[in-house]
């Protein structure tokens, strides 16, 4: 899993049926290397020369086969039967039915010798979805036995929710899913611009600074937060969001209010409030968001490793068990997640070489 915030790879292995069986195994972060990070982030949104593109995305699938190779090498008693490759999305505009996820599917299995799905949201889009978020199904699994109401935010580049609740039936579940907003992106983008690092690291800039109520107020303004679900973001649509004017410090802790806002306003779309919310992505390391999040909310927040749960690995399990549910010909979507008018089963099989 490459995401949204450009910090590097994620491998996660689970072994799973698809369904209900869910068994979490080792997991494994590469950080990407600055200069690749900086080429990676010159073709979000598809501009630029396609032989630019075709460049990184040819450097991020062999990037993707040696963190698989060094994992492999860390579980060598670990059989891979099967990987799920999300690659790097630098454009999302499913109004217009187009998504683009860079990374050659072919090529890592030519590179690890494994079987490899992925395109895992362009069937989706072409049914008429947003093509995300499309963790949801991995949650509900993880979440079979949890008390319900349940929100599993998930904080990363964007953030994305996923509501579950107790179904008529007890062996199925309700789930709602959306994108909530900006995760992490705009904060990482504030710093590097005035910085030069990369995040607001333990949130020390938010905390050093003054949040500005008006700009969280025109930014709540956003006609996006009415929008019913399900509904999705690329990465940059809240670009315009970016606060001016402010000192770093309070720009860093404005920012990261309009986060934990945004959040907040997901509720309204709820069917019921949840009893507790479940965090995941990188935002959860972030202090100064999670303090604000319990303020806001009003209901405990928790990271998810509260429950047993991997959040620096959940988007990457994700994946390995959506590409199961892809080569036994299970949905990856339901309307409720994504917006599809049924449930969509997608994603690409490209086999290694026998």
């Amino acid at each position: 899993m490459s995401g949204t915030s450009l910090d590097g790879i994620d491998v996660a292995a689970i072994a799973t049926d698809g369904r209900r069986h869910v068994s979490p195994g080792p997991a494994l972060t590469v950080p990407y290397p600055a200069a690749f990070r900086d080429r990676l982030r010159s073709v979000l949104g598809g501009v630029g020369p396609r032989s630019d593109v075709a460049a990184v995305e040819a450097e991020l699938t062999r990037l993707h086969a040696a963190a698989i190779a060094q994992f492999r090498a860390e579980h060598p008693d670990l059989t891979v039967e099967l990987i799920g490759f999300h690659g790097h999305t630098i454009l999302h505009r499913p109004a217009e039915r187009r998504t683009w996820q860079i990374g050659d599917g072919a090529l890592l299995a030519q590179l690890t010798g494994a079987d490899v799905v992925a395109d895992f949201r362009s069937a989706d889009v072409a049914a008429g979805g947003e093509g995300a978020p499309l963790a949801p199904l991995y949650h509900a699994a993880l979440a079979a036995d949890l008390p319900k109401p349940l929100a599993i935010l998930n904080l990363g580049g964007v953030g994305n929710v996923t509501w579950i609740g107790s179904g008529a039936d007890s062996s199925e579940d309700q789930i709602l899913a959306f994108d909530t907003g900006p995760g992490n992106a705009l904060i990482d983008d504030w710093v590097r611009r005035h910085t030069g690092r990369s995040a607001d690291l333990d949130g020390a800039l938010a905390r050093a600074g003054q949040i500005s109520a008006e700009h969280v107020a025109r930014f709540l303004q956003n006609s996006y937060f009415d929008r019913k679900p399900p509904k999705s973001l690329d990465r940059d649509d809240f670009r315009d969001a970016m606060p001016q004017g402010l000192a770093v410090a309070d720009g860093a802790a404005t920012l990261t209010e309009m986060t934990a806002a945004c959040v907040t306003a997901a509720q309204r779309h709820f069917p019921t409030p949840p009893r507790e919310w479940l965090v995941c992505g990188g935002g959860r390391h972030n202090p100064v968001i999670m303090a604000a999040l319990a303020r806001l909310l009003a209901v405990p927040v928790r990271p998810v490793e509260a429950v047993g749960w991997n959040g620096d690995a959940l988007e990457a399990q994700a994946f390995a068990y959506l590409a199961v549910r892809s080569v036994v010909g299970l949905p990856l979507s339901l309307p409720s997640t994504t917006g599809a008018p049924h449930p969509v089963c997608g994603g690409r099989l490209f086999e290694a070489p026998r």
